[in-house]
């Protein structure tokens, strides 16, 4: 690990892989969603290897990680989504980024830049239909639209796009995301009733490029599913065989045989029950893993899984590994794959390392936030780079 103390392993061609297996599904464009540096993978990189694969568009929720892409050489179509209404939409207009805008407020100042630039701006405007979130609803759209076509007259701006998102694409088939899909069908038709005509219309995350056909329009989303994770079966491979791509790994950096009853980090909250091995390894809460995981959470080591014991603290926890011959020195996987022990382990062990979407669970959350969560100390090491 060359003097770090932990690394996060991004596998490249599993990103490409995921891109060709949702896009085989899908049978659209696909917008490799690179937002929050690729899920904590590297936008960069992530974003070639992409585009690479056959992604047709990036998305990203800010100018700065927009600019970023360009800046690395990037010349990809991007939508960025989220902006403060005051900001200077001349960088994003210049570096030929579609602006996605939900309100009047920043349709006007993006209009306002365009024409101060003298070049038009690009934009894709957001519907709301459910989410509560970003995007115009009632009869906000109808105006929204219409000040679009306006400005589209006067050159000042380019409609490219129309979009939204569902709220809950991972039930297909349920009443909300039908209903969620006419709605947008209606904002669809209000823009072409005012002579927009968008070349790109997109609705379908990665759930919705997978198992929800009607959402699938011209582009498909794709986030979590472009990293590996099933959005139906986020803990297990899954039934469309998307490769998971990140593997965060350390090793054992302290090695310890205790007696039953011995106390194990703060509190303790944990007493040993018999005589064991505790291995150290460097990885704390400031590096990713939650707190909410303990007494849950475990790692691979020694061939088998081990649970981790006691309070996480900020750069450290400890494991269990029982009578395993533990060294200084030896690799702990946190997650990976989901594959390192496959025909292997204890037996009654679990087989494989722990995945993304285990440690979602035992953190009572979802594999977005395990992996952006991933501390900025832990080195990035990407495998299959190309320039």
């Amino acid at each position: 690990m060359s003097g770090q103390l932990a690394e996060a392993v991004i596998d490249l061609s599993a990103i490409g892989d995921n891109v060709r297996t949702v896009a085989g599904v899908a049978r659209t464009g696909l917008m490799a969603v690179v937002k929050a540096d690729a899920f904590g993978h590297g936008a960069v990189p992530v974003a070639r290897a992409a585009v690479r694969a056959g992604a047709t568009w990036l998305g990203v929720t800010s100018s700065t990680e927009a600019l970023a892409l360009r800046t690395a050489g990037i010349r990809a179509p991007i939508l960025s989504w989220l902006h403060r209404p005051d900001e200077d939409f001349t960088h994003l207009i210049t570096a030929r980024v579609d602006i996605a805008v939900s309100t009047l407020t920043h349709l006007h100042s993006v209009a306002g830049a365009a024409t101060r630039l003298g070049t038009p701006a690009t934009v894709q405007l957001k519907a709301d239909i459910g989410l509560s979130r970003n995007g115009a609803n009632g009869d906000d759209w109808p105006e929204l639209v219409a000040w679009a076509r306006k400005y589209e007259a006067e050159g000042s701006v380019r409609v490219r796009g129309v979009w939204s998102h569902l709220t809950n694409a991972e039930e297909p088939g349920s009443r909300s995301v039908t209903g969620q899909v006419s709605t947008f069908r209606e904002a669809l038709r209000i823009a072409r009733d005012a002579c927009l005509t968008p070349e790109v219309v997109h609705l379908a995350n990665s759930a919705a490029a997978l198992g929800v056909p009607e959402a699938r329009y011209d582009l498909c989303r794709i986030g979590l599913a472009l990293y590996g994770v099933d959005p139906f079966d986020p803990t297990g491979p899954g039934r469309f065989g998307l490769r998971p791509a990140m593997t965060l790994r350390t090793s054992v950096v302290n090695v310890k045989r205790v007696p039953a009853g011995s106390g194990v980090s703060y509190g303790p909250e944990h007493v040993t029950d018999r005589a064991t091995t505790l291995a150290l390894i460097p990885l704390g809460y400031a590096d990713g893993l939650s707190r909410t995981t303990e007494d849950r959470a475990s790692v691979w080591l020694g061939g088998r899984r081990c649970p981790i014991v006691g309070r996480i603290a900020m750069d450290q926890c400890v494991v269990d590994a029982g009578d395993l011959p533990v060294a200084l020195g030896d690799e702990v996987v946190v997650f990976g794959p989901g594959a390192a022990g496959a025909g292997g382990g204890a037996p009654g062990a679990a087989a494989a390392e722990p995945t993304v979407g285990e440690w979602a669970r035992w953190a009572g959350t979802n594999p977005h936030e395990v992996m952006t969560g991933i501390g900025a100390r832990v080195a990035r090491v990407h495998l299959h780079l190309e320039r």
